[in-house]
């Protein structure tokens, strides 16, 4: 059975978000809002959530995943971080980018991309995750709402229920949150490359 819950997009209740909290911690998969779209959530330990969104969005084992932080501390026990990188990530996080960096060891190998060993970090600017990193007290794995043959993420809580009842756990309604995905940097050489323009502005790494 797949769970709908209504959170507060501001003010995010405590006791709904423990809820979140604990299907994610035994192992469930959810669906939640971010500053750029909706996305798949789950534990970064559990390996079952890895192969089912696969499954779901019918990608390859080298599809990469995103690590969602609280804040850059947590960033820095997941990811390898130069000094010019920092500075690049303490400008614009929280925000709607995911940045590639070299991955840690503390990155369980399946979750890294297989030939670079790098993995996608974001931050994101929304009360919910937030709270919900909060209560969990570590980062989750995500990978964004978009569907096989699906131009842009869904956005709609009854497509999600019709479409996606009985794959996940869970689904937070927490309005809309947008349809345009993060832009994604890459800090893992000497410079910033941008690998796709989404809704973060790329002025500061043109």
């Amino acid at each position: 059975m797949t769970e709908l819950v209504t959170i507060h997009p501001v003010n995010p209740e405590r006791r709904l978000i423990a809820r979140v909290a604990e299907v994610i911690r035994r192992g469930g998969m959810v669906i939640y809002p971010t500053d750029s779209c909706y996305a798949f959530g789950f534990h970064m330990g559990d390996k079952a959530p890895v192969k089912e969104i696969q499954r779901i969005r019918q990608t390859s084992r080298t599809h990469n995943f995103t690590l969602v932080c609280r804040d850059l501390s947590e960033i820095a026990a997941f990811a390898r971080v130069d000094n010019w990188a920092y500075r690049a990530l303490k400008a614009h996080t929280p925000g709607p980018y995911t940045f590639i960096l070299k991955a840690t060891r503390d990155v369980p190998r399946r979750l890294q991309n297989e030939k670079r060993k790098t993995i996608g970090i974001r931050v994101p600017d929304h009360p919910v995750p937030q709270a919900l990193l909060a209560e969990l007290g570590e980062p989750i794995m995500s990978s964004t709402l978009l569907l096989p043959g699906d131009e842009l993420p869904m956005t709609d809580i009854n497509e999600m229920l019709h479409r996606l009842r009985g794959d996940v756990d869970m689904i937070i309604d927490a309005g809309s949150c947008g349809i345009e995905p993060t832009t994604v940097i890459d800090l893992t050489g000497d410079f910033a490359v941008v690998l796709r323009e989404g809704k973060g502005s790329t002025e500061d790494f043109q």
